[in-house]
């Protein structure tokens, strides 16, 4: 492509907004699609959808699973680039939120404890770094873990962000580089084109990053991403309440997962439901008994802790659970199907399409999440 690049993204969720701060800041022009970011409201804000509902989790290990060498090698390589990352924005003027206490990832039960050995076997065959704890282990390292609880294993070099700092300081950076906003619903992207119910303009290349909704942009992304409905609940301590986990804990309540995100000010992010229900984004009772029923079991203190938000959202599953990054040809870029590593992926997917801007190589672990990889031919 020419040395400056007139790029089009569609979609202001993290990985948007992340690659058109990335973007802008090489020097290219950006102009970013998304209604939220309307400038007759009194903050806009990014879509609250998967990125505004995210845990915050930057945990490719606890991730992990056999099979999936792909996810978790991709994963880990956007983990390395993070702290730069993070350093980058307050650069900027903005602060994320990065938190690197690292994760805890509980077994409730003896058969949860067998599903958390085949994982730390898993990890510890590619060395990857996890120490199995007992419970009583467990409990030193986070006194609020509930005495029911098996053991668990200690990830310390797993990170947490901030998912919605993070998101208000990518906003942010991007207009400080430049980015443009433009505060409309994006209908149609085809051959450098993105279609509007307003107008249809022109670009030298165009970036779909809209999610889940990624799937209605272009003819070739209908059967590779679907939404994958996600429910939270965010909670905060009060007078006389033991104080939320100093580490990320994930848990596994038998055979369901659930995790428990710390935040500032005694706040605690409880997810995560996962289920099909297209984009229906409302939270029910099932989902929220749930996320309760499994954080108790684990951190039994949640129970009087004061209840801020439930909400729902949906995020972008792929068919394999890696992510869509590179080019649909004609001009039209993708970095969508991110599943549950939005977050996570953000650095790694932003440096990603600027080195495709540029006409660089990018790693191995990237190439992998190449759309290609559904063709026949490929």
């Amino acid at each position: 492509m020419k040395d400056k690049v007139d790029l089009a993204v569609v979609g202001g969720g993290v990985i948007g907004l992340a690659v058109a701060w990335r973007v802008a800041a090489a020097g290219h022009r950006v102009s970013l699609f998304d209604p939220a970011f309307d400038p007759e409201l009194v903050d806009p804000v990014p879509g609250r959808s998967a990125s505004w509902l995210a845990g915050g989790m930057l945990a490719p290990v606890t991730e992990a699973w056999p099979g999936e060498e792909h996810v978790l090698e991709l994963g880990e390589e956007s983990l390395r680039r993070w702290p730069g990352f993070a350093a980058d924005l307050r650069a900027a003027g903005t602060d994320p939120g990065l938190s690197g206490a690292g994760t805890v990832v509980a077994a409730f039960d003896r058969a949860d404890a067998e599903q958390l050995d085949i994982l730390a076997g898993y990890l510890a065959s590619l060395g990857r770094e996890a120490s199995w704890l007992s419970g009583r282990e467990l409990r030193r390292v986070e006194p609020g873990v509930g005495p029911a609880v098996h053991g668990g294993l200690l990830v310390p070099g797993d990170l947490a962000v901030d998912n919605r700092r993070l998101l208000m300081s990518l906003r942010d950076a991007a207009q400080a580089a430049g980015v443009g906003f433009v505060p409309e619903v994006a209908l149609e992207v085809e051959a450098r084109q993105v279609r509007t119910h307003a107008s249809t303009r022109g670009f030298d290349a165009v970036l779909i990053a809209a999610g889940a909704w990624s799937a209605r942009l272009h003819a070739e992304l209908a059967d590779r991403v679907r939404p994958l409905k996600g429910e939270i609940l965010r909670l905060r301590t009060r007078r006389g309440t033991l104080p939320p986990p100093t580490h990320t804990l994930r848990a596994v309540v038998e055979g369901r997962p659930c995790y428990l995100v710390p935040r500032e000010r005694g706040e605690l992010v409880l997810g995560a439901t996962q289920y099909e229900a297209g984009f229906d984004e409302t939270v029910t009772a099932r989902g929220l008994r749930e996320l309760l029923d499994g954080a108790e079991r684990v951190f039994p203190a949640v129970a009087e802790y004061e209840v801020v938000e439930a909400a729902a959202g949906v995020r972008a599953a792929s068919v394999d659970n890696l992510p869509q990054i590179g080019e649909l040809g004609d001009g039209v870029l993708v970095a969508t199907g991110h599943h549950r590593n939005g977050l996570l992926l953000a650095p790694v997917t932003a440096d990603a399409v600027v080195a495709m801007l540029a006409g660089e190589a990018r790693p191995d672990c990237v190439l992998a999440a190449r759309p290609e990889r559904f063709s026949a031919c490929f």
